[in-house]
């Protein structure tokens, strides 16, 4: 079995979403200060990197994340090639064999994207067909290769709307490019912040 990490590193500098807190880390103890031991304080926002969103992150009302079961994030999924796209659509999608209960991974030229020195505000997205599409045909998540699923800009997020109100679970901040089209299992394990909008995750394909 492979083990095949699809997360991004968290670390002060990363990408993060305009007006999301930048990660810091801050030492609390040191052994070279005469500690006993090292000891770290971190600060990050809840969508930090590889970060899931509960429904709750968009809808007052909804689940937030100790109430999202864990098959949410762990099971079939589907690695499907959208690259050379600025937008992933429904036309898009029509030719990927993904069926209900499916964990659909988009691979686009975001994964690229991460190694420039700064946030790219023109990173590809899906479109409001693409996730009728996608609750049309009862996918259980779906996760994109940079910060968000959603247009950069948009006013009021209707793809994550639409998706979280469907009960299909969004995965943001995944780094794919190492990754070849195909089916594996996803395992990913957000922080167990039960009361949260989302938290960051760490994120494998068992292959």
């Amino acid at each position: 079995m492979r083990i095949i990490d699809i997360s991004v590193p968290n670390r002060p500098g990363q990408h993060v979403y305009p007006g999301d807190p930048e990660p810091r880390v801050a030492p609390v103890r040191t052994i070279a200060g005469g500690d006993v031991c090292n000891l770290s304080l971190l600060t990050l926002g809840s969508h930090t990197g590889t970060h899931v969103d509960a429904p709750y992150h968009f809808l007052p009302d909804g689940p937030r994340l100790g109430e999202v079961p864990l098959d949410r994030m762990i099971g079939e999924a589907l690695v499907a090639d959208l690259r050379g796209r600025a937008a992933v659509d429904a036309a898009a999608l029509a030719p990927v064999p993904v069926g209900s209960g499916d964990i659909l991974l988009c691979r686009t030229d975001n994964s690229a994207r991460w190694a420039a020195p700064e946030f790219q505000r023109d990173f590809t997205y899906l479109t409001e067909d693409a996730a009728a599409w996608l609750v049309a045909r009862g996918v259980r998540a779906v996760g994109m290769d940079y910060l968000s699923i959603e247009r950069f800009g948009s006013a009021d997020f209707p793809v994550h709307r639409r998706l979280l109100g469907a009960g299909i679970f969004v995965i943001e901040g995944l780094d794919l490019q190492a990754v070849a089209p195909g089916r594996y299992t996803l395992v990913c394990l957000p922080l167990k912040f039960p009361d949260l909008d989302g938290a960051p995750a760490r994120a494998v394909l068992l292959a």
